[in-house]
């Protein structure tokens, strides 16, 4: 019999498409799905069939905010104890208005209203982790982006690691105490840190990202299940490619497709700037997926300029992907098979880059070192050097093999089927 489940979200569409992709995997099943989100995401996921609730905070990121965020050194604080935590009240009634009638719940790991409603509630919960730098493994340690020189200790071992983490917990305590303050309101104790255990479920914790970026280590929760990327963008629902860009892809060979995902998009600097004039530098073919920033100035031959196109149909007929790291577009890349260039902005980005890069399928550039000179040498070293072909293609066949919807809906449904068979 068909269940009804919440699934919560925030963040940029790279967030919510995951959840996106699982709710209509559960709805194929049988269940009810709604998806809990900003407004700003209502006509997408009413566009897939899936049931909306609201759930704050309800931001539109404009370049100023998302020039903030992206800040490696201030951005994190600033969305977590300026942005994120003062929402959790507001966010808390819309998720326990959400959860009426539900029976079970699937949680974003910023989603921290959710994650304490999940807790009130007593409902069956299933946390999910996005990029393997939550994990936050002294086994497998991970580039922190406010001080990305600690990754120059990874190799001195999960004790020092391990020292390095507890001083990072120590800074962010404070942070904590609005939430510690909300739960007492509510009768609940202060609870885990929601930044690091307090994200998970003590029932299942799945996590979205292949294991070609990182294995399951000792000190992840014991009850998580690595799963693979749960892929979802529109050309799975009837998008297809603008037959412009269509007619491009067929006029010549593979282009160099650039990108910056759905949020660094929105501050992209000179990225599009110097990216035409790397092109002209090596003669390519080339695709740049602008978003709404204006390429000024006649294009070199051979290059196409479009706001968006699914990734799914244009990066497996990519030469190579030049991308900002994030875990969504990462995955795209990685299940295409191509090989990259990376240039990180902040959060989790620079540790999927330094993943991508000891895979051995990227090369992987600062953003300040971002130049037509810089870019262009990187990219041809991609091109002239095969291993990175063949470390991005088998890399894509074991991406491709996995199916991280169906291992999603049966933990929600096992999860749910270990509740109902307690006395």
């Amino acid at each position: 019999m068909g269940k009804r489940i919440l699934l919560t979200a925030t963040g940029s569409l790279g967030d919510l498409h995951p959840y996106l992709a699982i709710g209509l995997g559960l709805q194929a099943r049988g269940h009810t799905v709604t998806v809990a989100t900003s407004k700003i995401y209502r006509a997408k996921v009413e566009r897939t069939g899936l049931r909306f609730a609201p759930m704050g905070p309800h931001l539109e990121a404009s370049s100023e905010m998302v020039r903030d965020v992206m800040d490696a050194r201030r951005g994190p604080e600033l969305l977590v104890r300026r942005m994120l935590y003062p929402a959790v009240p507001a966010a808390y009634a819309e998720v326990m208005d959400a959860l009426r009638g539900a029976d079970a719940v699937v949680t974003h790991p910023i989603t921290f209203a959710s994650q304490i409603a999940a807790e009130k509630s007593r409902l069956p919960w299933v946390s999910t982790v996005t990029a393997p730098a939550s994990f936050f493994s002294r086994y497998d340690p991970s580039v922190i982006a406010p001080a990305p020189f600690l990754a120059k200790l990874r190799g001195l071992g999960p004790g020092v690691n391990g020292l390095i983490l507890k001083m990072g917990r120590a800074h962010t305590r404070p942070w904590m105490r609005p939430i510690t303050e909300f739960r007492a309101s509510l009768g609940m104790p202060p609870g885990a840190d929601p930044l690091f255990e307090g994200q998970h479920s003590p029932e299942r914790v799945l996590a979205m990202f292949s294991r070609v970026l990182a294995e399951p280590q000792p000190d992840w929760p014991p009850q998580t299940e690595a799963i693979g990327f749960p892929f979802y963008d529109q050309a799975e629902h009837g998008q297809k490619l603008d037959p412009e860009l269509e007619r491009f892809l067929d006029a010549g060979p593979p282009p160099v497709v650039f990108t910056l995902g759905s949020s660094a998009v929105l501050d992209a600097g000179t990225f599009y700037q110097e990216s035409l004039a790397a092109v002209k530098r090596l003669g390519c073919r080339a695709v740049l997926l602008a978003g709404a920033n204006a390429v000024a100035g006649p294009l070199p031959a051979g290059t196409a300029v479009f706001a968006y196109a699914p990734y799914s149909q244009i990066l497996p007929r990519a030469a190579a992907v030049v991308h900002q790291g994030g875990i969504g577009t990462c995955g795209q890349a990685l299940a295409a098979g191509r090989p990259m260039l990376v240039m990180p902005y902040a959060f989790d980005q620079p540790d999927n880059a330094a993943r991508l890069d000891r895979l051995g399928v990227a090369r992987v550039i600062r953003r300040k070192d971002y130049t037509a000179k810089r870019a262009a040498a990187e990219l041809d070293r991609l091109r002239s050097d095969a291993r990175y072909g063949r470390c991005a293609a088998e890399a894509g066949r074991r991406v491709r093999a996995e199916d991280a919807v169906a291992a999603a809906c049966y933990a929600v449904e096992e999860c749910l089927g270990r509740r109902s068979a307690q006395p």
